[in-house]
């Protein structure tokens, strides 16, 4: 095997070897073993913010976005912030829920399928109908305390990440709707008055209400724990921190953008992307890396290109020592907007 090719763990040989045994950790950002570890929380701070972003403390967003961030805060207003990809939209609501400590993030990543209600909440009626099924085969029935009775309603409902950062708390939550241009043409309407009222009904607990203990029914939330919801309404009592992102790809209505605090990044400069770097990989690697933010930073100018890429490669060709560190570099930093 050369020199050049050592680092390579699938070889394309076709036949069996023990290489997974020589592949290093993964990059900080894509580390989910701290998912594992008790009083961990879900590891998004590290992937998003960085495992070493105690480097990073110097460097502090500029006035215009700490403006907007804490107009949106004052104002109890949805943050809509749009940027190139890689701009450190999504590490924004990350940051704010980190320095607030506003607890875990709950992010609702948009595609073009997603509707209000997966964002709200999810009623399981077939996993209900089953359980209702089973007592009747079993002779019980659906009296109080079987599967599938009214008092259990709950337990067949989750709310959504919009559904459980509505939940009535003394702090805000940080919600992240992430990529809302993706959406299909409806979904930006939609959100306009439960942003603006901060509260949404579920019908199928306000049918049942009378007949449930207090008016009350324990749904799931989205972190995974179990809440009551009284008369089938959610009512927030502190708005929660919304962080609305857009690669700005489309525009949105004019209501929802009143209802909004608008807030554009624009490209980072050499300072900002050295931070960036810094915060995932420490100070050794940024000071390897740093003829590749310049080369990165040069090529942007006239080409699409994001930050995560230049993570990428500054990791890989550091964890690989391969003598054509350029050329992989090119390879990893390839131009988003390239004809297919």
């Amino acid at each position: 095997m050369t020199e050049s090719s050592e680092w390579l763990i699938y070889r394309g040989a076709g036949e069996p070897h023990d290489g997974i045994d020589r592949l290093p950790g993964p990059p900080p950002w894509r580390d989910f073993t701290s998912r594992d570890e008790a009083g961990a929380g879900d590891g998004s701070e590290d992937r998003r913010l960085g495992s070493h972003r105690h480097l990073a403390e110097l460097h502090r967003p500029g006035a215009e976005e700490l403006e907007m961030i804490n107009a949106a805060l004052y104002l109890r207003r949805p943050l809509l912030v749009t940027g190139s990809p890689g701009a450190g939209k999504s590490t924004l609501a990350h940051s704010v829920a980190y320095e607030l400590g506003l607890g875990n993030v709950l992010r609702w990543s948009i595609v073009s399928r997603s509707a209000l209600q997966d964002g709200l909440y999810h009623y399981d009626a077939i996993a209900r109908l089953q359980d209702v099924q089973i007592a009747a085969q079993g002779g019980s029935g659906a009296s109080a305390g079987t599967p599938g009775a009214v008092e259990g309603i709950g337990s067949y409902i989750r709310l959504g990440p919009l559904g459980t950062a509505l939940l009535p708390s003394d702090t805000p939550r940080v919600l992240l709707i992430d990529e809302l241009d993706k959406s299909d043409i409806d979904l930006p309407n939609d959100l306009l008055n439960v942003l603006e009222e901060g509260e949404f009904a579920i019908p199928e607990l306000e049918r049942v209400a009378d007949r449930l203990p207090d008016g009350e029914a324990e749904v799931l939330t989205a972190d995974g724990v179990k809440v009551p919801v009284r008369d089938g309404r959610v009512r927030c009592r502190a708005f929660p921190f919304v962080v609305l992102t857009s690669n700005g790809e489309r525009d949105f209505p004019a209501p929802l953008m009143r209802r909004c605090i608008h807030l554009e990044l624009g490209r980072p400069d050499h300072n900002r992307l050295a931070t960036f770097v810094r915060a995932h990989l420490g100070d050794e690697a940024a000071r390897a890396g740093d003829d590749l933010v310049t080369r990165f930073l040069e090529r942007s100018r006239s080409e699409l290109l994001a930050a995560d890429q230049l993570l990428n490669a500054i990791y890989l060709t550091d964890a690989a020592a391969t003598p054509g560190r350029d050329r992989l570099a090119d390879l990893l930093i390839q131009r988003l907007d390239r004809p297919r």
